[in-house]
């Protein structure tokens, strides 16, 4: 990210939503907007530090959109924020953070805060921060005993172990403010072994 704030592109295509958003973040944050999908293909470029993507929209969903955005290698955090419940097919999708709608100023802000606090780590870290995300966004809006039985659920938690323990090292030397970022989003008594 620049010595600029960071540019955030809300793209959702829902225009009043879209305004209320840009309104929300342009006190802390440069914003642009686009209405769907190919918009903001159009106004992603490397300047972009974070992407907030409503997954349905009408000419390319925020999956493809996502996607696109992978493809083509930007450095820039994605978050879905969007009225699709998510499924255990989030689990291998390339975002940062997943938010429900309806959602609260708050809600957004502080997840832009924490995508920003994110990029000043490396991509394992960053990994480590999507996974816990996926995972406690799974435990909130599933039931226990479906995804006790759910293939990319299980997979998502060894992926996640493995992960942490591989970043062990990296873990102690993080900051405060991080570590309760990433384990905000683990088991808690996961934590408290740390």
């Amino acid at each position: 990210m620049s010595d600029e704030s960071p540019l955030v592109l809300v793209v959702e295509d829902e225009r009043d939503l879209s305004e209320l958003y840009q309104m929300w973040l342009a006190k802390s944050y440069r914003v642009r907007t686009a209405y769907d999908g190919r918009a903001a293909l159009d106004k992603l470029d490397d300047d972009v530090d974070i992407v907030l993507l409503d997954r349905r929209m009408p000419d390319l969903s925020g999956d493809e959109v996502l996607e696109r955005i992978r493809e083509r290698n930007l450095d820039c955090r994605v978050a879905m924020v969007t009225a699709v419940e998510p499924d255990t097919d989030i689990v291998d999708m390339p975002f940062d953070d997943y938010l429900v709608k309806p959602i609260s100023e708050t809600d957004l802000v502080e997840m832009v805060e924490n995508l920003c606090i994110r990029e000043e780590y490396d991509d394992g870290i960053r990994e480590l921060f999507s996974l816990a995300s996926k995972k406690a966004l799974l435990e909130t809006e599933k039931d226990a005993s479906e995804l006790e039985d759910d293939e990319n659920y299980q997979q998502l938690l060894s992926d996640l172990e493995e992960l942490r323990a591989s970043l062990d090292d990296q873990l102690s030397n993080l900051d405060t403010d991080a570590l309760t970022l990433i384990y905000r989003d683990l088991d808690r008594d996961q934590s408290d072994d740390e």
